[in-house]
Parts: structure tokens; C-alpha cells; sequence
């Protein structure tokens, strides 16, 4: 174990609606369990926003964002023996879980009621350094490198988990709406698990596009009718819906087959409209997917390494991490930011 604390930069709000600030502080050594992470990357996920903006209650203001972390062990607390100094690991939303409540017990362990979360219930990862729990490291494969495989942990493995534990089988028609931060991923995964995969979004510009990610068919909601062009096609047996727009949700769920179902990754302000009486007629059912703990993340990114799907990113230097922030929030990214320290 290393006792020695080190000096570094770390991006910070210090209270809600806040601007993001470049500081220099004191990173202590890791406490029993824990590591200390030399930060190589970091995602900016629209998720973000819950810390600038102070959309969750009890958050430890002044704080770093950021839970899309690629780093190097740097240090070892007492107890932590699975892991090497020097390995570069990543980790995601899930931070570490308590371990004792109800949902912990069962295994749910991203469900904990005490869940720790990078960047929102202690310090993330924009910043030089990131003490976390060694229960939320993941393995990070060779061939990816840290600013591609940054995204993977929240973004990629929620469109992972969300398709894989969704039901769907290979030739299913799953449906991807919209083509965005989680949604340029989903279309890749859905195709790479063998899905019969439709692209839905806005304009006939994205057509070209979304074939190179690797859709069969494609749904312009500009000119089309979501749920009815669905239907056309046999009906989805997955909806994954990646996008935060109510009204565009409330368009798509008319286009599940039989058995099929909603899978909601984005959340959006105003309630969805649906039709009750064809879930019921056609059994069909609506749910939420919330990202995966540590295991789920090595998942995502070994399937990535072997399947070839990768982020589209922009890149920005840990000193610009305000304007990368708004960069993202200004939904014209393509298709997600990464902050880089240049370790």
C-alpha cells in the first residue's frame, strides 16, 4: 500500500448550477479496498448533469464528474489483492455497492440502495487521479485504447446489457431509437448479436450512415410513421429506446410485435403515452435498463474488442473539460467526449 497522498488537477463543481473549474489538490491514498487510479480518459456522458446540476439529493459538493474512467493503478489500499500496480482497469456508473441491503443480498448489486457512483456520490473522473473501490474495476482488453474504450462503461454497456437481457434472439427484429450517444452503439451491438436491426431517427442524411453501423433497415420519423413501418416489417420484438424525447417513445411502442418489449435507457422529463389495451392483447411489456456492474463492463468491452464496435468520439484535453461538457450537452457531438490527461 502506498501511505503518501499526491498533487494533482481535478475539474470541480462546487455547487449546483455551478461552472466547472480546474483546481490543484491533494488525492489521498486509497483506503482499505480501494485504489488509486492515474486517469488516462474520461468520458462526458450526459449523465453528468446530475452532479453540475445537482439533480440528485445529498451530493458532496465541490466535486469531479465523470464515471467513464480508463486509468492505471497507481496505488493499492490494504486488502487488495486481485490487482496489479500498473494495470490499466476502467470503471463505470456502477461504483462499489454496500453489501448489506435487500437488494445487495439478492445480488442485484447495481441496484443497491447505497450505491456508490463516480462522479456523483464521491469524486470521478475528471481529474488526475480517482481513488475508488477495487470492486468496481474492470479489466480493460490490450487492443482498446483508453479514450475509445472510455464511452464503453456507460454508454456501451448499457445498450450492451439492455439488448442482451432484453429477450431478443438472433434474427429478431430489434429496433434502435435513436442514433445518438447510446444509440450509434446500440446499432452496432444489435447487428453484431445478430439481430434483423432497425435505425430509427431524424432525416433521410442519416440513411448511408447508419447502414455503415450496420442496420438493415432504417426509420426516418421526419416522414415516417415509426409504429406503423414497424408493424410493416413484423413487428419489433425490442424496442431499445436510447434517446430522452416522451413524444418519440410514445410514436414507437404501436410498433411492437407479439412478446414484444420496451426497453427504456433514456429518461425523458414528461410521462409516455401508450396504448394499454395492446400490451395487454399482445402481451407485450415496458422496462428499464440500468447499466451493469464491473463484470457487465468487461463484458462489453471484450465483446467489443471481438466484434469490432467502437465510439465515434471528440477529444479534449483534461483543461477544457468545461467546454467538452458543453460540447455534449449541446447534443451536436459526434457521438461522445472524452477528456484525456495525458498520462
Amino acid at each position: 500500500m502506498s501511505t503518501a497522498s499526491v498533487r494533482g488537477r481535478a475539474v470541480r463543481v462546487s455547487a449546483p448550477g455551478g461552472a466547472l473549474k480546474m483546481e490543484t489538490r491533494e488525492f489521498p491514498a486509497p483506503k482499505p479496498g480501494d485504489v488509486r487510479l492515474r486517469v488516462q480518459a474520461c468520458g462526458i456522458c450526459h449523465s453528468d448533469s446530475v452532479t453540475k446540476e445537482g439533480l440528485f439529493p445529498g451530493i458532496p459538493y465541490p466535486i469531479s464528474p465523470g464515471h467513464e474512467v480508463i486509468g492505471l493503478i497507481e496505488a493499492l489500499g490494504d486488502g487488495v489483492t486481485s490487482w496489479k500496480l500498473g494495470q490499466r482497469v476502467g470503471v463505470g456508473w456502477y461504483g462499489g455497492h454496500c453489501g448489506v441491503c435487500d437488494q445487495c443480498r439478492r445480488g442485484h448489486f447495481v441496484l443497491c440502495v447505497k450505491a456508490m457512483i463516480p462522479g456523483v456520490t464521491f469524486d470521478g473522473g475528471y481529474a488526475d487521479y480517482l481513488n475508488v473501490p477495487a470492486q468496481a474495476l474492470a479489466s480493460v482488453p490490450d487492443s482498446l485504447a483508453s479514450a475509445d474504450a472510455a464511452p464503453l462503461l456507460c454508454a456501451g454497456i448499457t445498450t450492451f446489457n439492455g439488448l442482451r437481457h432484453s429477450g431478443a434472439t438472433a434474427g429478431d427484429l430489434v429496433a434502435i431509437l435513436g442514433v445518438g450517444g447510446l444509440g450509434h452503439l446500440g446499432v452496432q451491438f444489435a447487428n453484431k448479436m445478430g439481430f434483423r436491426t432497425v435505425a430509427i431517427a431524424r432525416g433521410q442524411d442519416k440513411v448511408s450512415f447508419v447502414k455503415e453501423l450496420g442496420a438493415h433497415h432504417y426509420i426516418d420519423t421526419t416522414t415516417q410513421d415509426v409504429a406503423k413501418e414497424l408493424t410493416n416489417l413484423g413487428g419489433a420484438k425490442v424496442i431499445l429506446a436510447t434517446l430522452t424525447s416522451a413524444d418519440a417513445m410514445s410514436a414507437a411502442i404501436g410498433g411492437l410485435g407479439y412478446d414484444g418489449k420496451f426497453v427504456i435507457l433514456g429518461v425523458p422529463g414528461d410521462p409516455i403515452k401508450l396504448s394499454a389495451i395492446q400490451l395487454v392483447l399482445h402481451r407485450q411489456s415496458i422496462s428499464g435498463w440500468p447499466s451493469g456492474v464491473a463484470a457487465d463492463s468487461e463484458d462489453t468491452l471484450k465483446f467489443s474488442e471481438m466484434s469490432g464496435v467502437h465510439a465515434m468520439i471528440e477529444r479534449y484535453p483534461l483543461e477544457k473539460a468545461a467546454e467538452a461538457y458543453d460540447r455534449m450537452m449541446s447534443g451536436e457531438a459526434r457521438f461522445r467526449v472524452v477528456v484525456e490527461t495525458g498520462a
